[in-house]
């Protein structure tokens, strides 16, 4: 894509957490919903990936019109990682790996694990209004 005389490269965000079951997924649904898919996409994965997605966090997402409940959990590797330009963690700490040449940002966010749908939803809408300020502050939005 041609833009200003410079080529744009497709920019792919990898949102990682522990199980892949829960922030990471809501956060790569809500950036791809968000994103213009010629410009950015968004994967995700765990570094102990949980056997489905947490089914709370499925209803939470299905409340606003996003399907995860077929996602599968997938397994964060110094690969994977190779491939993002942003990698974006969610409570793996030290486990999620340092990847030469690829930007990291922690965002500190609950675990919806366990949790009542109220506080599913809490970490849901945090997790939309950092996603829709990443997409929008690096020009990354659909257009209408």
């Amino acid at each position: 894509m041609l833009r200003t005389g410079l080529l744009r490269l497709m920019v792919t965000v990898l949102f990682a957490c522990v199980h892949n079951a829960g922030r990471s997924q809501m956060a790569a649904a809500l950036f791809n919903a968000a994103a213009d898919p010629s410009k950015a996409r968004a994967i995700s994965a765990g570094t102990h990936p949980a056997d489905r997605v947490h089914p709370v966090v499925a209803q939470a997402m299905r409340e606003i019109d996003l399907d995860v409940s077929a996602a599968t959990p997938q397994l964060l590797t110094p690969a994977l990682a190779a491939q993002a330009q942003w990698l974006i963690t969610m409570g793996c700490g030290d486990e999620c790996p340092v990847v030469p040449g690829v930007r990291r940002d922690d965002w500190a966010l609950a675990d919806p694990a366990h949790q009542p749908i109220e506080r599913v939803r809490a970490i849901r809408d945090e997790i939309q209004r950092r996603v829709q300020q990443f997409v929008y502050s690096r020009d990354l939005a659909r257009t209408l």
